[in-house]
């Protein structure tokens, strides 16, 4: 998947629908049966009509800032230094004196797209349009140029990062706009109308159909459901609108996949159900307010779920719960399979994070969940989501990649899954850069053929639990993999621990071993 940053992206167009008649009673009707299907509205015979009367709402925003460069190294400067020569100054009249260089920065653009949304100019747009170099802080400026050519300098007045939405505003009166529709009322196969900026051309319109709802492309979070479209997104065209045919704004255009970078007609946009209350709580003054539950998730795949006996599809795993938030409180422990919240089945469409980010802060809500094979349901109270920093500070800022174990650390024997395994003692704890408390049993060695390797278990990797138990030795690992074995499963859950990121569940194959 690529983002459209600095030149950005997307659009769509908005409905002919269909109904299906239905035969006797116990008959089926071939779902293309000329006499069965009467459409609604066909094809529009053009858009223009449409576009001249939005085309004027949506505008080009450019920004600027000052980034740093990589000095260039000068060949001649250790030759100098080791005769004793002076060193030329590489940055003239700039910390001369101090012996030190001021860093050299360099001028940056990035154009994108954005469409007004009040008469007297508020903005909106993609977050990573005007966000800082590096992820941090915003632009040095912003310039929004509207369909007559007309520009005005930009403030911000708002940004959400964990949506990608920004809102700004231009000193204007008068001003062309327009407004939100209803995206939960948009269905597959419904035109979509897209106009915005890509590679910097200008006001550029582009129409197609909604390929798909609901589509996630990180696979977590409670902003990973987007419309999919194949109207023509590409670089430029980020923070533009998405049109319905009656030309109300149901989607953001932020991202696109592709391999090359250019349009092959999947793109994706921000839903407006989801977009506009973060932009009424911005236009507020106020930080969007979104529910938390305070646990890690992952979905259950097919390997995980045979380990469990699960669906697959059907609930969300538990990795990791917060001390001292909603989870927490309500009794949510590490390996509980969430199924459903406040009677909403938890599936790849409605996850748990976007269930809950959607309810109201303070609400207590049901929430039905398996542990240990048996079902039950407590009550959570939702809490209000940490900022970005509050939760990069609680997952850890580790890196993924800790030291290897050294090639003198003998392999105590025990073999299971195709890993050779020893117990932690402090010497790998702190080699393996793990958390002190850390209890469990590390991998010494991978089979680069079994199923573990495949599913990206590692040497240097400690496995703190098997089908939820905790295990401190090889011998506890070999005889859980055993019971299960003749239990009938055909794989085992294992917690891993890797570094100091948070552990994750893995769903290993056991039938070939």
């Amino acid at each position: 998947m690529r983002y459209a940053y600095g030149v950005a992206m997307a659009l769509l167009l908005g409905g002919t629908a269909f109904s299906v008649a239905t035969g006797q009673a116990g008959a089926q009707v071939a779902q293309n049966a000329p006499s069965a299907i009467v459409p609604r509205a066909g094809a529009p015979t053009s858009f223009a009509d449409l576009a001249a009367r939005l085309a004027p709402a949506v505008v080009n925003i450019s920004t600027k800032q000052r980034v740093p460069v990589r000095r260039q190294v000068d060949p001649f400067e250790e030759f100098f230094r080791r005769f004793g020569g002076q060193v030329p100054d590489q940055s003239p009249g700039q910390g001369q004196g101090q012996g030190q260089e001021a860093p050299q920065t360099r001028e940056a653009g990035s154009l994108g797209s954005g469409f007004i949304i009040s008469p007297d100019g508020y903005v909106v747009t993609n977050n990573h349009l005007i966000q800082g170099v590096n992820g941090t802080g915003t632009v040095d400026s912003i310039t929004i140029t509207l369909a007559d050519r007309r520009e005005f300098p930009a403030r911000v007045i708002g940004r959400d990062s964990a949506s990608d939405l920004a809102l700004l505003k231009i000193e204007g009166s008068n001003l062309p706009f327009v407004n939100f529709g209803d995206s939960t009322r948009a269905r597959v196969g419904d035109w979509v109308v897209a106009i915005g900026n890509p590679y910097g051309l200008g006001g550029t319109v582009t129409a197609g159909i909604i390929s798909a709802l609901h589509r996630g492309i990180v696979g977590s979070g409670a902003y990973d459901r987007y419309i999919q479209t194949d109207a023509s997104i590409n670089m430029g065209n980020s923070g533009g609108p998405m049109f319905d045919m009656a030309g109300n704004v149901i989607g953001i255009n932020s991202a696109l996949i592709s391999p090359t970078g250019a349009s092959v007609g999947i793109g994706l946009a921000i839903p407006a159900e989801a977009a506009k209350p973060v932009i009424d709580s911005l236009r507020r003054g106020q930080r969007p307010e979104r529910g938390y539950l305070g646990v890690g998730l992952q979905p259950l795949d097919e390997s995980i779920a045979s380990s469990l006996g699960l669906a697959k599809d059907r609930g969300e795993l538990v990795r990791s719960v917060v001390p001292g938030q909603a989870a927490a409180r309500a009794g949510i422990q590490q390996g509980d399979v969430i199924l459903r919240v406040a009677g909403r089945e938890v599936t790849p469409d409605e996850t748990v994070s976007y269930l809950i980010a959607n309810t109201a802060v303070g609400t207590r809500v049901p929430v039905e969940l398996i542990r240990d094979g048996r079902r039950q349901t407590v009550q959570v109270q939702v809490g209000q989501r940490p900022t970005e920093e509050e939760l990069a500070a609680q997952q850890g800022g580790g890196a993924d990649d800790g030291p290897a174990l050294g090639e003198e650390t003998p392999v105590v024997p025990g073999s299971a899954l195709g890993l050779s395994l020893q117990p932690l003692n402090a010497q790998i704890i702190r080699a393996l850069n793990l958390p002190a408390t850390v209890r469990g049993v590390v991998i010494t060695s991978v089979d680069p053929n079994s199923d573990a390797a495949e599913k990206g278990i590692r040497r240097g990797d400690v496995i703190m639990s098997v089908n939820r138990q905790p295990v401190t030795t090889p011998a506890q690992v070999l005889a859980a993999v055993d019971t299960a074995r003749r239990g009938g499963r055909s794989s085992v859950l294992l917690l891993i621990k890797r570094g100091q990121t948070p552990e994750a569940f893995f769903g290993v194959d056991i039938t070939n071993r």
